[in-house]
């Protein structure tokens, strides 16, 4: 895999659009879901909020240490008055995070940047506890 430092900032960068978007969508889905069912969930999306911002922190601090400007550009987030529809586009976020991070993983070890690596390798491993918790929701 080649890549260029400027590309993996310019990916990193689209990836802290993304952690913003993704905190922001989980705040307004766990004032807005509705049902008894969905009670449960409502604590575990503030707790992703808060790791989604936190994974906001550390590609901040990454970006700036290898050079960059970290953006602060949001990404757009689908929202909806459906409950169940909600928690679908909290999955479908998640799912783009792992499959981001997984390719920003591969293009920090083609650039032998190892601490980056393992600080995606961290926050990948908290997207991937996010979609566990929310096909749990959903399966039930």
């Amino acid at each position: 895999m080649s890549v260029t430092k400027k590309q993996l900032l310019e990916e990193l960068n689209k990836d802290l659009e993304w952690e913003y978007a993704a905190a922001i969508q989980y705040v307004q889905h766990a004032a807005a879901i509705a049902g008894a069912k969905y009670e449960g969930i409502q604590k575990e999306l503030i707790i992703h909020s808060q790791e989604e911002m936190a994974h906001a922190v550390l590609l901040s601090d990454q970006i700036d240490f290898l050079g960059g400007t970290p953006t602060v550009d949001v990404e757009k987030r689908a929202i909806s008055g459906n409950s169940l529809q909600m928690l679908r586009q909290d999955i479908q976020g998640e799912d783009l995070a792992i499959r981001r991070y997984h390719k920003r993983i591969d293009q920090a070890e083609a650039l032998k940047l190892y601490g980056l690596r393992r600080v995606l390798e961290d926050i990948l491993l908290q997207e991937e506890e996010h979609k566990r918790d929310l096909a749990m929701v959903l399966d039930s």
